[in-house]
């Protein structure tokens, strides 16, 4: 029987050479099963969804500049591990990935652990919020039920935390979204059009590059240097900024995702004027600014906004902070530069549910800074178990222990993050290559590792991943079982 061909898009060979990015590990001797072990990724991470059709052979040689007869042993490997499908006339599609005894390629449900995702739980104690909130919102049922702003309550309680971070602000400077990346969204809608660039930093949110990419703009990187004192090439962004001139810039200051890195306050100083000096407005997200496991976030250094002016457009969430199933972020911006992104929300929604933003004004109130305290101390503890087990687990590994947000960016003993990805899925781990995190991939020395879930699924992860890199360096595993815990 022929296979049948599930319904999806199709994806242009330049298209897959730039997702790929550099996906050659092995040599001209592993060409073959560098390119289809990649291809397996993407389709693992949902980047190459069910269905997908891929180019044809000549058209994908001609963009990854190799033969197609490394093209066809590629995916005569896809094919065998049902990772692909392919029928005479019709070409070849991305089919439901399979061992070949018949058995899913990725454990499903409680035995596989995913550190792709750097996303907690809701904070303990949200059941009683919710109540609380349940007995607020009556008081918005008579009303219309829109507020293309957000609730005046939520708004004055997201202002007020930025004022006492010093960063004066009021209610009329801030819009309720659903989510930062929402925000995000909204602004490159706003201000970018097609062949637009857009500043970004190097290694970056992934999500953030996708965004980028489906406004048509195109992301121009300016690369951290994580072992650095400062880690933001200050010199290196206020060259691009000049000589790119970009229409936006989009930076994470605070915690970067995925480095963890802070800048201080005089590099936020000197990169305010830059921004400021060369008129280029800035999305300045602070998705992981609560965070802060060193000190309260409202001793840390000043936002950026403070230094690059009118111009720069802060995004917030509480997804990290508080739970992603709230879906609720922020834009805090001049009022003029407010008023526009209002006035172009009209044609995506018409604002944000109004339970939530009950909810989260709850949770933005006086009680909710205890809660709030007691999740930066479970975290802390959950970052510094996932250093000791990579520590005992795998110590040829390197990395710089953040002071806040939510992961580790590892440095690995050679480049093998996409091939260590693939590998990982095989044995129960579910992991975001350094590759995702570059404009043009790359980064195959780094990995991110979330510590957002609990203690003992962290241990097994990394007792896994361990098995993972053996097999794909060659090496033993470890002998040892069982971390010890202090």
């Amino acid at each position: 029987m022929q296979p049948q061909i599930p319904p999806g898009g199709r994806i242009s060979g330049p298209r897959l050479a730039v997702l790929l990015g550099s996906w050659r590990q092995g040599g001209s001797r592993h060409g073959a099963a560098d390119l289809a072990a990649a291809i397996e990724l993407h389709v693992l991470d949902g980047q190459l969804p069910l269905g997908t059709r891929l180019p044809a052979e000549r058209e994908l040689a001609e963009a990854l500049g190799i033969s197609r007869t490394l093209i066809g042993a590629a995916l005569d490997r896809l094919r065998e591990s049902g990772i692909v499908a392919s029928r005479r006339g019709a070409g070849s599609w991305v089919a439901a990935p399979r061992r070949r005894g018949g058995g899913p390629l990725m454990p499903s449900g409680d035995g596989l652990i995913c550190l792709a995702r750097a996303a907690p739980s809701a904070l303990p104690g949200m059941a009683g919020v919710l109540d609380t909130a349940r007995r607020t919102l009556t008081e918005h049922l008579g009303e219309h039920g829109y507020y293309e702003r957000g609730l005046l309550e939520l708004r004055e309680r997201i202002a007020q935390r930025y004022t006492d971070r010093g960063l004066p602000t009021s209610a009329s400077q801030v819009m309720v979204t659903n989510g930062a990346h929402h925000a995000f969204v909204l602004v490159l809608r706003m201000l970018t059009g097609p062949g637009d660039r857009v500043l970004v930093e190097q290694p970056t949110y992934p999500n953030a590059l996708e965004a980028i990419r489906s406004a048509h703009a195109v992301p121009v990187p300016v690369a951290l240097d994580p072992a650095g004192a400062r880690g933001w090439d200050i010199a290196g962004i206020d060259a691009a900024v000049r000589q790119a001139a970009p229409r936006l810039a989009y930076l994470v200051v605070d915690f970067h995702n995925p480095t963890g890195l802070r800048l201080d306050a005089e590099g936020r100083e000197r990169l305010g004027a830059v921004l400021a000096r060369a008129r280029t407005p800035v999305v300045v997200d602070e998705t992981l600014v609560e965070l802060d496991y060193e000190s309260d976030p409202l001793d840390g250094p000043p936002p950026l906004a403070a230094a690059a002016g009118d111009l720069a457009i802060t995004v917030g969430s509480a997804s990290k902070s508080h739970w992603g199933g709230l879906r609720l972020g922020w834009i805090r911006a001049s009022e003029d530069m407010l008023g526009r992104l209002v006035s172009s929300r009209f044609a995506v929604d018409l604002g944000s549910p109004v339970f939530e933003q009950v909810v989260l004004a709850e949770l933005l109130a006086e009680a909710g800074s205890g809660m709030l305290a007691q999740r930066r101390e479970e975290f802390r503890a959950r970052r510094d178990g996932l250093a000791e087990a990579l520590s005992w687990y795998c110590p040829d590994w390197t990395w710089t222990l953040p002071p806040g947000g939510l992961s580790l960016w590892c440095r690995l003993p050679e480049p093998m993050s996409t091939r260590l990805a693939v590998a990982a899925a095989g044995h129960g781990v579910q992991i975001a290559p350094g590759s995702r995190f570059g404009v043009h991939g790359g980064l195959e020395r780094w990995l991110r590792l979330p510590f957002a879930q609990p203690p003992d699924r962290l241990y097994e992860a990394v007792r896994r991943l361990s098995a993972a890199a053996s097999s794909v360096r060659g090496t033993p595993a470890p002998v040892a079982t069982e971390v010890p815990i202090a």
